[in-house]
């Protein structure tokens, strides 16, 4: 029998218990990865922390790499072998820098996602939108966090602006240098809950974090006035927060190819995808339609050209990554069927 009070401490619920259910044998113990350095992690069990390995079968009977740990899974331990990673309740991915369409996870079993961005250079809405696609894909609540609000003209402009762009999404303007906002933000880390920092490079990441734990456990670079910078996170490591709440710090995301579907997409656009549905085409492409409700809103002003130009962007995305997939899936399933012909073929063989 484990610690449940430990272990609850970093997470687990009755959620996860029943999942584990499964492999609690003797021997074998539940633990949460929360630091990643390639092939090897750093376990907190209800014993302490261990380095662990994957053991060779998880890695050979994984379907893809996604299949394997990532910074904020819960594992089955034996020893110090990771013996299989429990089912995800959410998870934080992009597309892998390939041709092929392969998840990447970032994080995973985080309960909200705040997605960092600076107020001065890394300021952009699209690539906001872009975030918001991704988190909502993977099931976790987005809070976007506008950081370096010390060197913002007029911050409430822009707080309504980024509300605009995410109705319902709480955000927050933050400085680590004056402390504005910090208090808000840390209400945002609940004790027994996860939440992941994502943004750009030298967005301010390792600095706020400094200031929700009350020191300076991360490498910070002093930034100049215009706010430029580098990150200084090199791994995903998951930290607990004197509440009780945890928090797991990425480095800086130089790309961020979409992971989401159509579904995900049309929460972040929904007042693209009301205006669609007063189209008088179903099938509406939103080009040279008759009474096409989203051109008339582009027409008259209701609709950004630029959010539309975001949405069109990403739609297409979605629809290339979905190709990619099913192109994928075929190639795989071909090949199961060409090795169990094959083997049959062996087994036919005379003498």
């Amino acid at each position: 029998m484990h610690s449940v009070s430990r272990l609850a401490d970093l997470g687990w619920s009755p959620w996860f218990e029943a999942r584990f259910a499964n492999y609690d044998q003797e021997g074998r113990v539940p633990g949460r990865v929360v630091a990643s350095f390639g092939t090897a992690f750093t376990v907190s069990t209800e014993y302490g922390d261990l380095r662990a390995s994957i053991t060779g079968r998880l890695r050979h009977e994984a379907a893809s790499a996604a299949s394997l740990p990532a910074v904020g899974d819960w594992v089955v331990l034996k020893a110090r072998a990771i013996q299989a990673v429990l089912e995800r309740r959410t998870s934080l991915s992009r597309k892998a820098a390939s041709e092929v369409a392969e998840q990447q996870v970032m994080v995973a079993n985080v309960d909200r996602v705040c997605i960092v961005s600076a107020v001065v250079d890394d300021f952009n809405p699209r690539r906001l939108e872009r975030y918001l696609a991704i988190v909502w894909d993977g099931g976790a609540s987005p809070v976007i966090v506008l950081t370096k609000a010390d060197l913002a003209p007029s911050i409430d402009a822009l707080i309504d602006q980024v509300g605009g762009l995410a109705p319902g999404v709480p955000v927050l303007a933050c400085s680590a240098v004056t402390g504005q906002g910090i208090e808000t933000l840390r209400q945002q880390f609940v004790a027994g809950e996860t939440a992941v920092l994502v943004g750009s490079s030298g967005v301010g990441k390792s600095s706020l974090i400094n200031r929700l734990i009350g020191q300076g456990t991360l490498p910070t670079n002093t930034l100049r006035r215009d706010g430029r910078g580098r990150h200084t996170t090199t791994n995903r490591e998951l930290l607990v927060l004197p509440g009780g709440g945890m928090l797991i710090d990425t480095p800086g995301l130089r790309e961020l190819q979409l992971w989401a579907d159509q579904e995900s997409l049309d929460q972040v656009f929904d007042d693209v995808r009301q205006l669609a549905t007063r189209c008088r085409f179903n099938d509406c492409r939103h080009e040279a339609e008759p009474d096409c409700a989203v051109r008339q809103a582009l027409a008259d002003g209701s609709l950004a050209p630029e959010r539309f130009a975001g949405y069109r962007k990403l739609e297409r995305e979605v629809r290339s990554l979905a190709v990619r997939a099913d192109h994928r899936l075929r190639l795989e399933e071909s090949k199961k069927w060409r090795a169990i012909n094959r083997a049959g073929r062996q087994r036919a063989r005379p003498g």
